[in-house]
């Protein structure tokens, strides 16, 4: 009986290996895609370095998020119908991993096809994250989701640092296309075993049937009768605002750091190699935390620190304000290199919080979410995740322009976490002995 269960236990702790092995898989496509070396590529090759590189950039990305948060739910609702989520997830890699292949065929000027290629990476990534989220519940019990989540999280952590290891010799030399098929082997690589490992549970359904009608009548009466969810619906509208700044710093701390303080493309790589490893770590200490103290709490933890963090980014943005010129004064040193090296800081206190808010946010969303309609709740959790990620940079842009100044821009953002805080203190967290096993 004993050799049983210690059997049992090592085939389950070898699933969410294999589950947390697609995060290690595909955050080489968002570390090498979105945050870094194509973002850069783009503005400054191929739309020549030009201001409307930025405007075509930004309106890339929230095409990509708008359709992803448009199909989610219903992809989501199809899949618990059909329970067929790994189909749907291989789909999505592939066509992640396809179209970030052909980003090597991009050069200077090619700017439609550049965004065609990145659009359909980066629905296929975010969409991918719909199917794979809803495995959670599948593969280990509610008081263990925060910890398995949060491993997750760190693997995925790892494998951009993997990633930045493994471009990096092409980044040196200058092979900066190559890079892009690189980081898609490295993603298809890893991404195999949870389609060999992970069972999908399947149902026999009549054939002719209209899946995208049966997912769209299942969105629809959900929506109808989100009253019956009413716990679910506030996190989710509380999920919305605070992912909304954590988008926002990912989407621009890049920006940030090479636009305003000037940062080569060595120091923007030491940058998120700190960034990347403080995630790690504060993805593991905040998944066990979580379990220990709750999912909710420990959300409320990581989106104070956050706040102090832009407080702290804020304070020390521009060469006169009140700490960099008094860290100026203290160190003997200039004003400039002081803003540059307390953006690091910045840098390690983000890091620490970035990996951890959406890790333990993903397991709370699991406790809250009925068994019978997982796929289609993480569908919606995907359409708020993602329809935030439009909001948040046009909210930093505006600001940046109207005021001429991205310090008040970095101010704006706290305002999500805020609402973000106020609404989640409304949510109920259910204890694990309360959810079905």
């Amino acid at each position: 009986m004993k050799n049983l269960s210690r059997k049992n236990r090592r085939r389950n702790n070898f699933r969410i290996f294999v589950w947390t092995l697609y995060d290690f898989a595909n955050t080489s496509y968002s570390i090498v895609v979105v945050t870094f070396v194509f973002a850069v590529y783009f503005k400054e090759t191929i739309a020549g370095g030009k201001p409307i590189g930025d405007l075509f950039w930004s309106l890339g990305i929230s095409l990509s998020m708008i359709i992803t948060a448009i199909i989610s739910p219903i992809l989501g609702a199809v899949a618990d119908y059909s329970a067929g989520k790994k189909r749907f997830l291989l789909f999505f890699t592939l066509l992640c991993i396809v179209s970030t292949s052909l980003l090597f065929f991009t050069s200077s000027g090619a700017i439609l096809l550049a965004l065609i290629l990145f659009i359909l990476a980066n629905i296929g990534f975010e969409a991918s994250l719909v199917f794979y989220d809803a495995f959670l519940p599948e593969i280990t019990v509610p008081k263990n989701y925060g910890r398995v989540s949060g491993y997750g999280f760190a693997m995925g952590y790892l494998g951009s640092l993997a990633s930045l290891a493994l471009i990096y010799p092409f980044i040196q030399n200058n092979l900066i296309k190559e890079s892009f098929p690189v980081s898609a082997l490295f993603f298809l690589i890893f991404a195999l075993p949870i389609f060999f490992f992970i069972p999908d549970t399947r149902r026999k359904r009549p054939q002719k049937i209209s899946f995208i009608k049966i997912g769209a009548q299942r969105v629809t009466f959900t929506i109808k009768h989100l009253k019956n969810y009413k716990n679910l619906a506030i996190f989710l509208l509380s999920f919305f605002f605070y992912i909304e700044g954590v988008n926002t710093v990912i989407f621009f701390s890049g920006n940030y750091a090479k636009s305003s303080l000037g940062f080569s493309m060595q120091q923007l790589i030491v940058f998120f190699l700190i960034v990347q490893s403080t995630a790690i770590f504060g993805s593991i200490i905040f998944g066990v935390l979580s379990d220990s103290i709750g999912q909710k709490k420990s959300i409320v933890i990581s989106l104070l620190i956050w706040i102090a963090t832009l407080l702290f980014a804020y304070g020390t943005s521009g060469e006169g304000s009140f700490l960099v010129l008094k860290f100026s004064k203290l160190f003997n040193a200039r004003a400039f290199n002081v803003e540059k090296t307390t953006f690091y800081i910045v840098g390690l206190l983000a890091g620490s919080v970035m990996g951890a808010t959406q890790s333990t946010s993903r397991s709370l969303m699991s406790k809250l979410t009925p068994e019978e309609r997982k796929t289609e709740f993480f569908g919606f959790y995907s359409f708020f995740g993602k329809s935030s990620a439009v909001l948040g940079p046009l909210v930093f842009g505006g600001v940046s322009y109207l005021t001429g100044s991205q310090s008040y821009a970095i101010l704006s953002i706290i305002f999500f976490f805020l609402v973000g805080l106020i609404f989640l203190s409304f949510v109920n967290e259910p204890k694990a002995e309360e959810i079905n096993e």
